[in-house]
């Protein structure tokens, strides 16, 4: 049996971050075991070209939910990178740390050490940030930040005007001083490619010996001796193959593929896993339970004024986009379709923001959803306004069905099973609509698409977003962090709770969802994870 100081479980965006920071001085052996292939696709590199990956199970486990009886009996689309880099090679670039009031909470609600305060010099420690750093910012660090508002459409302003109209100050930086506002996203690339944790921490660190990563291994069971993690089975070129791990194995698989291989591994709850004839290793309730995500709809005009639309669906508009890449590896191509947005309250009652907004200026309601590419959006002038609750209450299940590794789990995300979430869909539906109205935006408005002026009233705003909206990918807390091994699946130090040498370092641990994309605390719970590993793993 091969032998390693620390096997990692995933490639993904925690995973590349663990994995480089574990081997970085060089003394410990560490495999990277990651179930996907390469990361080199020219559609992942090119930032708006994750639009046609969303879509390619070559990449993509193409999860489903099951049926959401509160989303008219709807099921579920959930892409997750299956590939170096995870999801976060094909996600939307957008990096939102959250808001200083969410990491307060976590430290709240019983992990000391989670506090703004406290997370805030790991969001330092990652990033490189293009633009003057501040004591918000930093550069030198593995991962790029790109400030696009100078490339943003000119449509941008008009939605940021029309805020201001609202009462919604301005913000130049969600992840400064001051994240409340509306403003334009800044992007994880660099020189016009995708900064990835693959492409940013992983790849430097495979030019060391003693860091190995291993595609195409899909990870099967944690092997114990005892109540000790001592490697890991995994399946690799129709082998069944066994690692050992001499430290540490740390799963960073993200929120689905984490806790299901806790739960094929004996470790969840002893009732599931007795139904399916698994041997209980330890009875943790928690694991897969605590699902959360963030649940959107979207309202689409049509524009008098060009948007990208017109660029992308011209020979022209698309020649002029190709050629600034090219040369200069900015514009259209550069950037996400994902530009203004923001952090918002729906009312004077919230006590921080309790929408998330964006604004793109780009439409597709001419193709299937299946069939939506970004480079082929509607051929027409049109763009969309969009929103998600911030902090949803509501919380699902995961939970696999078959002892069988290669059977996707049952998802049950529980959408609007509060009053809250049900209290925060009707304000964003009003306040979408708002904004249309407000000059200088209204003044381009020529027309709703969908969902259509007809749909007016509050029973008919909320049954339409009932039937239309959709996650926006960010499921997290599935191996929620807590004191209580009744209801948390990790403590604050990231250790399964009642096992040895046994962490989950990604984004199933946080304790509530952030209140924004959560790519950027994912790196940041695996740069604070990798340190808590070296101090608790005995790596120093």
């Amino acid at each position: 049996m091969e032998e390693f100081d620390y096997v990692i479980v995933g490639a993904g965006t925690a995973g590349c971050v663990v994995a480089s920071r574990l081997a970085a001085d060089g003394r410990h052996r560490v495999l990277l075991l990651e179930a996907g292939g390469s990361d080199r696709h020219p559609y992942i590199q090119l930032p708006i070209g994750y639009g046609r990956l969303l879509f390619d199970p070559h990449i993509n486990w193409m999860y489903e939910t099951e049926a959401e009886p509160a989303l008219a009996g709807r099921r579920g689309f959930w892409p997750r990178g299956k590939v170096v880099g995870g999801s976060g090679s094909i996600n939307a670039l957008l990096y939102v740390r959250g808001l200083p009031s969410d990491f307060d909470d976590w430290q709240a609600l019983g992990n000391p050490g989670w506090g703004y305060q406290d997370v805030l010099p790991y969001f330092l420690k990652s990033e490189d940030h293009g633009s003057d750093a501040g004591p918000f910012h930093s550069r030198g660090g593995p991962m790029h930040v790109t400030d696009v508002s100078a490339d943003a459409h000119p449509l941008c302003q008009l939605y940021v005007q029309s805020c201001e109209a609202l009462g919604f100050h301005y913000t130049a930086d969600f992840n400064g001083a001051n994240g409340e506002g509306v403003g334009i996203y800044q992007i994880n690339t660099r020189r016009g490619r995708r900064a990835s944790t693959a492409n940013e921490f992983l790849r430097p660190a495979l030019a060391h010996a003693n860091l190995v990563l291993r595609q195409r291994a899909q990870a099967t069971r944690v092997l114990f001796e005892g109540r000790r993690a001592a490697g890991i089975e995994f399946l690799h070129g129709g082998r069944r193959c066994q690692v050992k791990a001499n430290r540490a194995v740390v799963l960073c698989g993200g929120s689905i593929n984490s806790p299901q291989l806790l739960q094929l591994s004996g470790i969840g709850s002893s009732a599931l896993l007795q139904s399916l004839g698994i041997p209980v290793v330890a009875d943790l309730p928690g694991v897969g339970q605590n699902l959360q995500d963030h649940l959107a709809v979207t309202y689409f005009f049509n524009s008098s004024q060009p948007t990208l639309n017109d660029e992308l669906n011209s020979f022209a508009g698309k020649f002029k986009v190709a050629l600034q890449y090219l040369l200069h590896r900015r514009g259209t191509l550069a950037m996400s379709v994902n530009q203004g947005g923001g952090f918002v309250r729906s009312d004077a009652s919230q006590r921080v923001p309790n929408l998330q907004l964006y604004f793109n200026p780009v439409s597709y309601t001419h193709t299937p959803l299946a069939d939506r590419k970004l480079l082929r959006p509607d051929p027409f002038s049109a763009f969309l306004l969009s929103f998600n609750s911030c902090r949803p209450t509501s919380r699902g299940s995961l939970n696999i069905t078959s002892a069988d590794p290669m059977v996707h789990p049952r998802i049950q995300p529980n959408y609007l099973a509060t009053d809250q979430d049900l209290a925060d869909a009707l304000s964003g539906c009003r306040l979408l609509r708002q904004l249309a109205a407000t000059p200088p935006l209204s003044q381009v408005i020529t027309g709703e698409l969908e969902p259509g002026p007809n749909v007016r009233s509050d029973a008919e705003l909320l049954q339409d977003f009932r039937s239309r909206s959709s996650t926006v990918f960010h499921p997290v807390s599935t191996c929620m962090m807590g004191p209580d091994a009744r209801s948390a699946v990790v403590d604050a130090r990231l250790r399964v709770h009642g096992l040895k040498d046994l962490w989950v370092v990604d984004s199933s641990v946080f304790p509530t969802i952030t209140s924004g994309n959560v790519n950027a605390p994912t790196v940041m719970v695996a740069e604070k994870g990798a340190d808590m590993i070296h101090e608790d793993g005995g790596a120093g």
